[in-house]
């Protein structure tokens, strides 16, 4: 565990590398910060030494009283300014490099999760993500802004007080030395349960985040179905289990404080005994056994800092397992090195020739119709479950091709195979002759559209959603909307393309979501257009106005349609029939009509209106 740490502590350097000077800064103030507070208690005891005629120091034993107190006074006072001024700038750098160490591990974290596979984030839920994104990341700045930093301050003030004492009175000194150790021996050993237990609250926690999003993400089938009391119990039971998990931090925490103090307590009953019986012996004088007391209180001031130091770096360490552990979660669908190194050529050779020419843009390079192929690809969500099993087949450039099948047949499967958000077990997918894992993700994506059934719209105004990644110009958009009959529904809206969209196009009805998605997918001019039944929630009025559009858009591309109703696939060039992840039939609607085999049966009970697919 301690080697783990080691090294995911050490992972977070880099993050460190732009603010070097500002950190090595707060490290030097640490020696001077240390001497002002320990010189302190040292002049308290000397005025009081000053005051029974019996100071310890040289250059006060020649002065008169009033002005040897004056003198202390006026250092007094400079400790202490000096003390608080270096305390705020050191304050003051740490915050700064702890918000700008968690903001760039946050980027971090958030570009890892949108590059990890659907696969990952299948098996994760979205409440335990974020809870690593938000609740995770802010533990780690309050570990380094309180924690690390903190923790060098109190060891060297620790060193400054342990070296000050012993050359004062090095029987005392010892005596105090001695009882550090087993408050040491006592944090470590408290220290080491307490990581266990907040471990455990942070994974309550993100399943108290997971939970939560799930019904709010699901009110709407809650309410319908009466679920509230259902779903209020189920979530008193998380919330019960998080609670025990944060007494049982809570318990461990305050064993600390507790045991400290009394260490602290027994430790300043011994000096005054021992300090008691030294002074009436004469062998130190009152001043130095009050430096000792003030001593003795703040020796372990440090010790409570650091256990309560100690927790927060104990949860940040938690975090930083929790964080490290996202960021070891493999990057399964990425460029190859050979196309990541072919991307690098291709894009310093672009900048150079937009120098040549004077930065002129590129014209834009004409979209064809691309061929598809799948050759005997086997693909499993999981291991003992199978979905696609050897299919293969193959698409002709600007042919129109309907996947049609019962539920669970892969027809979904196929196109996210397609578009490589999984990698097949086995078998190839080409692209115009070329397997999709020898492209890169970029240009493979940017060739395919997809109009999913569901559609996924995000916050902000209708003009983003249309140009997502896109670089385009407003009036060109406008044309563009045009041209795709978008008029209509924009003129609906109050201000147009600037009409702001709440979360998931909320003010929008289901038929005009899918007007959108349909409408970024066309701006895109893709090579392959997929479609999943893109009119499904249209009603017939805006499905008429979009078919001629969608027409146009599918002249001369390849086009693959998921068809759930059989009425809408009559004249692609052919339809594949699935069934249980293997291709069975395959031929345009008048064959498979007149063969009698599975798509004539789904056809048969779909006219009588007792199937869908």
């Amino acid at each position: 565990m301690a080697r783990l740490d080691r090294q995911r502590l050490l992972r977070l350097l880099p993050y460190l590398g732009r603010d070097r000077r500002r950190l090595s800064l707060t490290l030097l103030l640490l020696i001077p910060l240390a001497f002002a507070g320990a010189v302190q208690p040292l002049l308290v005891g000397q005025a009081i030494s000053v005051l029974r005629r019996e100071p310890t120091m040289a250059w006060l034993k020649g002065l008169p009283v009033p002005q040897a107190i004056h003198s202390i006074v006026v250092l007094l006072l400079l400790a202490v300014l000096t003390r608080l001024c270096l305390q705020g700038l050191q304050s003051f750098n740490v915050q700064l490099v702890g918000q700008r160490l968690t903001a760039r591990i946050r980027d971090h974290l958030f570009s890892h999760a949108l590059a990890l596979s659907l696969r990952f984030h299948d098996r994760t839920p979205v409440g335990k993500l974020l809870t690593r994104l938000t609740s995770d990341v802010d533990a780690l700045a309050e570990v380094f802004g309180s924690g690390a930093v903190g923790v060098l301050a109190d060891l060297v003030t620790l060193v400054v007080i342990a070296v000050t004492m012993i050359s004062i009175e090095w029987r005392m000194g010892l005596l105090l030395l001695c009882s550090q150790l087993p408050v040491t021996i006592g944090i470590i050993w408290l220290q080491g349960r307490y990581r266990k237990a907040n471990y455990r609250v942070r994974e309550e926690l993100g399943q108290l985040n997971a939970d939560l999003q799930e019904n709010l993400q699901g009110l709407e089938v809650v309410q319908m179905f009466r679920r509230e009391a259902v779903n209020s119990a189920n979530f008193a039971v998380t919330t019960a289990a998080y609670k025990g998990a944060v007494n049982g931090t809570i318990f461990y925490d305050s064993s600390i404080s507790a045991f400290i103090e009394w260490v602290a307590l027994s430790a300043v009953a011994v000096v005054l005994a021992l300090g008691g019986w030294l002074v009436t012996s004469q062998a130190i004088g009152l001043g130095t056994l009050t430096t000792f007391i003030l001593y003795s209180q703040r020796l372990f001031d440090p010790l409570r800092q650091l256990a309560e130091r100690f927790t927060q770096i104990q949860g940040g360490l938690t975090a930083v397992e929790r964080i490290g552990e996202l960021l070891e979660e493999p990057i399964e669908i990425a460029d190859s090195p050979q196309v990541a190194a072919a991307l690098k050529i291709d894009a310093a050779a672009n900048l150079a020739s937009l120098a040549a020419a004077g930065n002129a843009p590129r014209p834009k390079q004409l979209i064809r119709a691309a061929e598809v192929i799948f050759d005997d690809v086997c693909f499993a969500y999981r291991p003992d479950e199978p979905i696609i099993e050897k299919l293969s087949f193959r698409i002709a450039p600007g042919e129109h091709v309907a996947l049609v099948g019962p539920t669970g047949s892969g027809k979904t499967t196929v196109i996210r195979l397609l578009c490589r958000l999984y990698e097949p077990q086995q078998g190839r997918i080409l692209l115009d002759g070329v397997d999709i894992r020898e492209l890169s993700i970029t240009s493979l994506r940017q060739r395919l559209g997809v109009v999913l059934q569901d559609t996924f719209l995000f916050s902000g105004n209708v003009a983003d959603n249309l140009r997502l990644d896109a670089d385009i110009p407003s009036d060109t958009l406008a044309r563009l909307c045009a041209e795709l009959g978008l008029d209509p529904l924009l003129a609906r809206l109050p201000d147009g393309l600037a009409t702001e969209l709440r979360e998931r196009g909320g003010n929008l009805s289901s038929g005009e979501r899918q007007l959108l998605a349909v409408a970024r997918v066309a701006i895109r001019d893709p090579a392959v257009l997929v479609m999943d039944e893109a009119t499904a929630f249209m009603d017939p009025s805006t499905e008429a106005t979009l078919q001629r559009d969608l027409d146009s858009l599918l002249h001369q591309r390849t086009a693959i349609v998921i068809a759930h109703r059989l009425a809408t696939v009559e004249a692609v060039d052919r339809i594949f029939v699935l069934k249980r992840g293997r291709l069975i039939e395959q031929g345009n609607h008048r064959e498979l009509r007149a063969a009698g085999g599975l798509y004539a049966q789904l056809a048969e009970l779909q006219e009588r209106g007792l199937a869908a697919l």
